[in-house]
């Protein structure tokens, strides 16, 4: 049996023996975290300040062309007067611009999903649809939004008409390839196991195809906002929107109101794709493309 006392050198023995390791782990721990976050530190410094100086030296360049030529553009400060002295009657317009985004780039995502289901299940409709889809596609939207309002009168659904028309392509074409870009081993093995065709969708083809869906919709939400002003450019009848606002001012030469209703459609559009990069982010988390590089 051991003594107390060599029990007892023998834990001493063992501790100092691990406390050199534990201090070495602990120092590459620290130096390992310090590289990472001046990684993280440089890639938001790459991240934020190349766009930032850009928009200094535009609007600088913008200051000194609207001094110089004060009938092409006005200077940034009347825009911004502009705005501050009836914020309700751009509030009210954007409102009106907003709800037809909103409801015909909504229904372009799900016809434009639903579609590339089918055409991705059923081989002989995406040979009957596509031709279709191509020839609408092709033809200018200017030259289609004067007969929808012959068809469905005057109101907002010629005008959500026109923004599906414009937004739909996009969907339905990345979702159309998403759908059928599934690993061909995977869908084999499903196949052999008798799997349903709602099973292989559920489990193969729609999570795979998100990916491609987001890209789709990063393309889609700004066409609907530029399906919106064509639209509120083009179709006759009521003259809501910013577009229309767009329209009349620059037929009255008001310079200060036509750019600050451009100046809504551009912070329009940056909040819709901001919002979808986060939405993107937490969706797709297990996608490497959708994350912030390590």
């Amino acid at each position: 049996m051991p003594s107390t006392e060599n029990v007892s050198s023998a834990i001493v023995e063992l501790e100092q023996t691990r406390r050199p390791r534990a201090e070495k782990a602990a120092g590459k721990s620290v130096r390992s975290a310090a590289p990472k976050s001046s990684a993280l530190a440089r890639w938001r410094f790459g991240l934020w300040v190349p766009p930032l100086v850009t928009f200094v030296l535009l609007g600088i360049s913008w200051e000194y062309v609207a001094h110089s030529n004060p009938f092409v553009i006005p200077p940034l400060g009347n825009v911004v007067e502009s705005i501050t002295n009836d914020p309700s009657a751009y509030w009210n317009n954007l409102l009106v611009t907003l709800k037809e985004v909103a409801v015909g780039g909504g229904a372009a995502i799900v016809l434009g999903y639903l579609l590339a289901v089918l055409m991705c299940e059923f081989k002989i409709l995406e040979r009957a649809l596509m031709p279709v889809v191509m020839v609408i596609m092709v033809t200018p939207v200017i030259a289609i939004a004067p007969a929808l309002v012959v068809a469905f009168g005057f109101g907002m659904l010629p005008k959500y008409i026109v923004t599906i028309i414009v937004a739909i392509f996009p969907i339905l074409i990345n979702s159309l390839a998403g759908l059928r870009a599934v690993d061909p081993g995977t869908l084999d093995v499903l196949r052999v196991v008798d799997a349903s065709r709602w099973e292989i969708f559920w489990r193969l083809r729609f999570p795979g195809s998100m990916p491609y869906f987001f890209a789709g919709l990063r393309i889609a939400i700004p066409f609907a906002i530029i399906g919106a002003a064509v639209a509120e450019f083009v179709a006759a009848g009521e003259a809501a929107g910013l577009g229309a606002m767009v329209s009349i001012a620059a037929s009255q030469a008001n310079l200060e109101v036509t750019w600050a209703g451009i100046s809504m459609f551009c912070v329009l559009g940056l909040l819709f794709v901001a919002a979808l990069t986060l939405l993107r982010r937490r969706i797709l988390w297990w996608d490497n493309h959708g994350r912030a590089p390590k």
